[in-house]
């Protein structure tokens, strides 16, 4: 199962998910394999052509996670450090310039690390003491250290500690503490950071309503939350039925999403979301343009559905407008 485990995160980075982080200690040790668009060295592997089948990444045998931002690519290696590979115009590889790498550099001085997350543009890390390293494009304050200035290099996100699992979204991020709550900072034009309120915000913020979070992810302008009661939260943007809860209004406090319960995994695509449930089956709602919901349709749907003829999944992944199951 680890190593199954490890494809799929290998698939996150390699179809390069607006957003998408495979959980912490979902594999061993390994080398990660990557296909696809190239243009920024994304594929890892020292050009910047793109393939049609699965090749190695350069120089790496032992990542443990990984995440993938719009053109970029984070590894969590096996000794705590963390390598990326891709665009770097907004300093979002972390080595100190904003120059494209198209093979894997190391971020500049960070060690520790425990988890790696990716948003459009900016990286985040996990580290092992609780608190959590940005760094990246910062125009929406997603770094969360209290400015809008573009970091080349990791800085400490502000007041934050404690936290067990981090999400990057397209200019927002999250985080989960010990205590089971959920922190965001960033833009919040669409109610994503889920306090109430539509205003941006430089350093994190609780979301008040929600207790008992055991996982977090952000789409394009939204957010989604699985609880320890097997319920999935959602607040945001909701123009396209992403939010799940049948209706198609923006939400800045967070709403359940349709009567779902039993909820293992959860997954936030640009517009969609994915949920598996205890007995392995999929349920998708939101976006569904290019048929991303896997069912049978391309209509938008505003509350779940069943993906049919999908059984014994173990994890789900939402891209831009497309959808992988384990």
């Amino acid at each position: 199962m680890r190593a199954r485990s490890f494809l799929l995160a290998a698939l996150v980075a390699a179809l390069l998910l607006s957003v998408a982080a495979v959980p912490a200690g979902a594999a061993g040790p390994a080398t990660p394999r990557t296909w696809g668009g190239n243009s920024f060295g994304e594929l890892g592997d020292g050009t910047t052509a793109g393939r049609l089948s699965a090749g190695p990444v350069t120089g790496l045998s032992d990542a443990t996670e990984l995440a993938g931002g719009r053109e970029h690519v984070l590894a969590l290696r096996a000794d705590g450090s963390v390598w990326t590979w891709g665009s770097n115009q907004y300093g979002q590889q972390g080595d100190g310039s904003t120059a494209n790498r198209p093979a894997p550099g190391p971020v500049a001085g960070l060690a520790g690390a425990v988890q790696v997350a990716a948003g459009h543009y900016h990286s985040l890390a996990l580290l092992g003491d609780g608190t959590v390293r940005a760094w990246g494009m910062n125009s929406q304050s997603q770094l969360g250290d209290g400015s809008r200035t573009r970091r080349a290099r990791p800085v400490q996100v502000r007041n934050l500690t404690g936290v067990t699992q981090i999400a990057g979204a397209r200019g927002h991020s999250l985080a989960i503490r010990n205590d089971g709550s959920l922190w965001a900072w960033g833009y919040n034009a669409f109610g994503e950071l889920g306090d109430g309120t539509t205003t941006t915000r430089g350093t994190p913020v609780r979301v008040p309503s929600l207790t008992g979070v055991t996982q977090v992810a952000g789409g394009r302008d939204h957010s989604l939350a699985l609880r320890s009661d097997g319920t999935v939260w959602a607040w945001g943007r909701n123009n396209l039925g992403q939010l799940g809860n049948g209706a198609l209004a923006n939400r800045s406090s967070p709403v359940r999403v349709g009567s779902l319960t039993g909820v293992q995994r959860i997954s936030g695509g640009r517009d969609h979301g994915l949920a598996v449930l205890a007995d392995g089956t999929v349920r998708a709602w939101g976006a569904n343009t290019y048929g991303q919901l896997g069912d049978g349709t391309i209509t938008r749907r505003t509350s779940p559905v069943t993906v049919p003829n999908l059984t014994g999944v173990e994890l789900v992944t939402a891209g831009r407008a497309y959808s992988a199951a384990l």
